[in-house]
């Protein structure tokens, strides 16, 4: 069995990859807390559906205009100090949020989830070329599974704790995860330093800020990845109107949008375990695509549960598939991609995640704020059952992929 073959905790034995590991599921675990915090800031000052949906929309409008730049800063600068930079910028958002959490008024919140969401266009992608960087490229599959493994766990923490301390005062869990994202901080100080690019700095250039578009557009597999991703999460998004199924639907209160927010990430860790320790190997196309349609019938479970514990169960399943379809898809850009492109191409892949994720908020939000919460999500969850269906017919070389490596 070859090194790449190892499933298991094997890829543990890299030193820079244990520190990357800790800081990114800290980064996380205070993303996850400030979102839970922050839609249910909001939506207890407005009542509005609407106002849920202006938190995507918001989170989105920093990476359209960096999604170039982003990319390029990755691929020219030590990515190591770019993660570092991105987390100062974090501290700050946190910190301002701290400071400002008692305001009875929805704006400043819009404007601080700015700022959160420009260290994130800049965070993405730096951090995943750099983990291809701290481990030997034919155990991706396996480190990408355990990345997952700890964010998922990091997205059950983090809403649940939130919800938690949500009651003991607004401005308790944003205090809390400035302390997460200060450690995160800390520790990937303890990585050794990497340059970017073993042939030194690629030249600015207009042709090279669209590199990793042209990339895309002549990768048929990857291309038919991210765009599927796009339109299912565009459309069949749930996240965003959790707040309204906690307080009008099943009428729980924060510590029941907690236990909304953390089910997806249930089913996640229990789907990334079994990745992480028996790496996909065989049909990975075919097994992509059933992922995304598992998403959808999961998604339209939800959107017609009437019990939290249905709820929950079926947030878990569209977890669990979701998290199949990430380590598919990244691990097809990472592999594919050659290193000294890896920043760009993986900034056009986070811009248009945070189209389908934060535009997917809003797009629920808008909808349901016309026809209801439960036929919104229903309908998305519709759209993105026929998307994997439609996509197979698109992109038969992305059906046909047996393996993840050539």
């Amino acid at each position: 069995m070859s090194a790449g073959a190892r499933g298991g905790r094997a890829v543990f034995r890299h030193r820079d990859y244990r520190y990357f590991i800790a800081s990114r599921f800290l980064w996380a675990l205070a993303l996850q807390m400030q979102t839970l915090a922050v839609a249910w800031l909001v939506y207890d000052i407005t009542r509005d559906p609407f106002s849920l949906g202006l938190i995507g929309l918001f989170a989105f409008l920093p990476a359209l205009p960096l999604s170039l730049v982003s990319g390029a800063v990755a691929d020219r600068y030590d990515r190591r100090w770019v993660l570092i930079a991105t987390y100062a910028i974090m501290i700050v958002g946190l910190a301002a949020f701290l400071a400002l959490s008692g305001v009875a008024r929805a704006w400043p919140a819009y404007g601080l989830v700015v700022v959160v969401g420009t260290a994130r266009a800049f965070s993405n992608p730096a951090s995943q070329p750099l983990m291809t960087n701290l481990i030997p490229a034919d155990e991706y599959s396996s480190a990408a599974a355990w990345a997952n493994t700890f964010n998922q766990t990091a997205t059950i923490l983090g809403p649940s704790v939130s919800g938690l301390l949500y009651p003991l005062g607004s401005r308790v869990p944003f205090a809390v995860a400035l302390g997460c994202m200060v450690l995160a901080f800390a520790l990937t100080f303890l990585i050794a330093p990497r340059p970017s690019a073993p042939g030194g700095r690629p030249p600015v250039t207009l042709a090279s800020l669209v590199a990793g578009y042209r990339f895309i557009w002549a990768a048929p597999a990857i291309l038919g990845a991210i765009t599927l991703d796009l339109v299912a999460v565009l459309l069949g998004g749930a996240t965003a109107l959790l707040p309204v199924y906690a307080s009008d639907v099943f009428h729980v209160g924060p510590w029941g949008l907690g236990l909304l927010r953390s089910s997806p990430a249930v089913g996640s860790i229990i789907a990334a375990l079994v990745v992480a320790h028996m790496p996909l190997s065989r049909g990975v196309g075919k097994m992509m695509f059933g992922a995304v349609i598992a998403y959808g019938v999961a998604t339209i479970g939800f959107g017609l549960s009437t019990s939290i514990w249905f709820g929950m169960a079926c947030l878990a399943l569209l977890g669990a598939a979701d998290v199949v379809s990430v380590v598919i898809r990244q691990s097809l850009i990472q592999i594919d991609t050659p290193d000294a492109m890896r920043g760009r191409v993986v900034a056009v892949h986070n811009i248009l995640t945070s189209a389908s994720n934060n535009l997917g908020d809003f797009e629920s939000g808008a909808l349901a704020s016309l026809i209801g919460a439960p036929p919104a999500i229903v309908f998305g969850g519709a759209c993105a059952v026929f998307a994997s269906i439609g996509w197979m017919r698109l992109f038969p070389a992305l059906r046909d992929r047996e393996r993840l490596t050539n």
